[in-house]
C-alpha cells in the first residue's frame, strides 16, 4: 500500500479513517528511533518477530549475543549487555504497557456479550500475532494504544504510539493483501481488518469536526465515512477467503458471536422505521432514476432500514453494528451523495448506538453524530426534519436506560428474538453466499479478479430478492391456512 502523500491527510490515512502522520508531522518527526550499537551477531530472531517491523522499536532492541562454544562462561556470570539508548528502552517499555493493556483490558471490549469471542481475543490473538503476523501485532498495539489514550487523551507518547503503530498495520496489511490471500495469512487478515475498524471507529472520539476531508465538509461536521470503509473491508476480506476462514476456530466463533441476522423485507412503511422510507418511489421517479440504478437504489434503502428495524428490537447484543458491514455499496454512494433520506437513515442508525454508549470506542458517539447530521437539515424542512425527531429524543434523553415507550421497543423480548432469529443461520449463510459468488465469478474470468465489495453488493440484492420471496410465500401460506371463526 503506497502512500500518495497527498497533505495533509494521505489517501490511505482517509480511506480507512485513521490519524495521518502528515497531519502531525512533529509526531513523525519524534518516532525516528536512535540508533542503538549492535554486536557482530546475527539478528534473524529479532527480524523475525511481529515488533521487528514496528515504527516504534526498529533498531532499538539488540540481540542478546552469542557465546562462542570454544569459551564458555561460567553459569553464574552473565555477559555484559550492550548499551541501551534511553529511546529504545522506553519504546521497549511502551510496547510492554500497550501488551499488557490489551491482554488485559482492551480484549474484554472487542466482544460485546461472549466469553468465547473475549477468549479469542485475548489469547489467540496475540498468538497468531507473534507467529509472524507482524501486522496483526502492529494492529493490536494501535487499539491499545488508542484505549489508553481514551483515558489519557494528553499523553503525547500515546497518542505517537497509536499512530505510529496503524501506520506500520496499514502498509504491510495492504501489501499482504495486494501479494492474496491464502491458507497461511486469512486469519491475520480478517483479525486486522476488525481490529482496523475498531481502530477507525475509535478514532473519531478523538477527531475535531473541522479535520476531515475537505470535499466531505459541511458547516463544520464531517460524515464518519470511514467507518463505513473500513467494516465494508472486513466483508470484502471475508467474501474472498471464506474457503479456507469458514473451518476456522478464531473466526467462526467472533463471527457466530454476532446476532443471527433476520430482516422482514415485505413490510416496509409499517414497520418502526417505516417512516423513513415513505415516498420512496416518487423521488426515484424524480430524481430520473432508471433501472438498473432504480433497483438498487431502491434496495439500498430497504434493505438498510430492515437493518434498522432488526438493530432496534435487540441493541444490547451488538446488533447496531451489523448495519456498518451489511448495507451495500449502494448505500454509501447514497451517503456521500448527501441524499436526505439516506442521512436520516443515518441519524436512526446513530441513535441506536447510545445503548452501547458504555462502550469506550463508542462513548459520545450516539449525540455527536446524530446532532452533526440534523445539523445538515433546514429545521424548517417539513418533509425530513418530523423524521429526525426519533434519533433526537433518544441521544438527549438524559439517563442511562431509555424506558420502552421512549424507545418504542420492549427490550425484555430480546432474548426470545435471538433463539427465534438463530435457526435461520445468520451470518454464516450470509457469507456462504458471498463466497459462493466471489469464487463463481473469479473462475468465469480468471484474468480479471473480481471486487469482492460488487460481489457483495450483488450478493445483498440476490438475498434481499430470496428474503422477499420467502416472506410473500409465508403471506400467502398462512392467509390459505386461515380458517374464518364462526359465530
Amino acid at each position: 500500500m503506497k502512500c500518495d502523500e497527498v497533505h495533509p491527510r494521505c489517501g490511505n490515512c482517509v480511506k480507512h479513517g485513521v490519524a495521518c502522520d502528515f497531519e502531525h508531522p512533529d509526531i513523525a518527526d519524534s518516532l525516528t528511533p536512535a540508533e542503538t550499537p549492535r554486536p557482530a551477531t546475527s539478528v534473524s530472531s529479532f527480524a523475525d518477530s511481529p515488533s521487528a517491523t514496528s515504527p516504534m522499536t526498529t533498531n532499538t532492541l539488540p540481540p542478546t549475543p552469542s557465546i562462542a562454544a570454544s569459551t564458555p562462561l561460567p553459569m553464574y556470570r552473565n555477559p555484559d549487555p550492550p548499551t541501551l539508548s534511553a529511546t529504545s528502552k522506553q519504546n521497549r517499555m511502551m510496547e510492554l504497557r500497550l501488551l499488557h493493556h490489551y491482554t488485559t483490558i482492551t480484549c474484554k471490549t472487542l466482544a460485546i456479550t461472549d466469553d468465547v469471542s473475549e477468549n479469542i481475543w485475548r489469547d489467540t490473538v496475540p498468538s497468531l500475532a507473534f507467529s509472524g503476523a507482524s501486522f496483526l501485532a502492529d494492529a493490536l498495539l494501535a487499539v491499545s494504544a488508542l484505549h489508553l489514550r481514551s483515558s489519557a487523551p494528553q499523553d503525547q507518547d500515546l497518542v505517537r504510539a497509536s499512530h505510529a503503530y496503524m501506520a506500520a498495520t496499514l502498509s504491510e496489511y495492504g501489501t499482504s493483501l495486494s501479494n492474496g490471500i491464502n491458507e497461511s495469512n486469512a486469519e491475520a487478515l480478517f483479525l486486522t481488518a476488525a481490529l482496523i475498524a475498531f481502530q477507525s471507529t475509535a478514532s473519531r472520539i478523538f477527531t475535531r469536526d473541522d479535520s476531515g476531508d475537505i470535499k466531505d465538509r459541511s458547516d463544520g461536521y464531517v460524515l464518519p465515512l470511514s467507518w463505513f470503509h473500513s467494516f465494508q473491508g472486513v466483508k470484502a476480506v471475508v467474501a474472498s477467503s471464506w474457503q479456507w476462514l469458514r473451518h476456522s476456530r478464531v473466526v467462526v466463533p467472533i463471527i457466530e458471536a454476532q446476532p443471527a441476522l433476520n430482516l422482514n423485507l415485505s413490510e416496509h412503511e409499517t414497520t418502526f422505521f417505516g417512516d423513513l422510507l415513505v415516498g420512496l418511489d416518487e423521488e426515484l421517479a424524480q430524481n430520473g432514476d432508471e433501472s438498473p440504478g432504480y433497483l438498487l437504489t431502491r434496495q439500498a434503502y430497504q434493505h438498510a432500514v430492515a437493518v434498522l428495524n432488526w438493530a432496534h428490537k435487540i441493541p444490547h447484543t451488538g446488533a447496531p453494528l451489523v448495519f456498518l458491514a451489511t448495507v451495500s455499496r449502494r448505500f454509501i454512494e447514497l451517503l456521500e451523495m448527501r441524499r436526505p433520506r439516506a442521512l436520516a437513515i443515518l441519524a436512526s442508525y446513530f441513535a441506536l448506538l447510545k445503548c452501547l454508549d458504555g462502550l469506550w470506542w463508542l462513548r459520545g458517539v450516539a449525540r455527536r453524530e446524530v446532532m452533526g447530521i440534523v445539523s445538515l437539515f433546514d429545521p424548517d424542512d417539513e418533509e425530513w426534519w418530523p423524521r429526525l425527531q426519533w434519533p433526537l429524543r433518544i441521544v438527549l434523553y438524559d439517563g442511562d436506560v431509555i424506558p420502552p415507550d421512549v424507545w418504542g421497543a420492549d427490550w425484555s423480548d430480546s432474548q426470545s428474538i435471538l433463539e427465534q432469529t438463530s435457526r435461520s443461520g445468520g451470518f454464516v449463510t450470509h457469507i456462504e453466499l458471498l463466497s459462493k459468488m466471489f469464487s463463481t465469478m473469479q473462475s468465469t474470468s480468471p484474468s480479471r479478479l473480481p471486487d469482492p465489495l460488487d460481489v457483495a453488493t450483488h450478493a445483498e440484492a440476490v438475498l434481499q430478492d430470496k428474503a422477499l420471496e420467502a416472506s410473500k410465500n409465508l403471506l400467502v401460506l398462512s392467509e390459505s391456512l386461515h380458517v374464518p371463526q364462526v359465530d
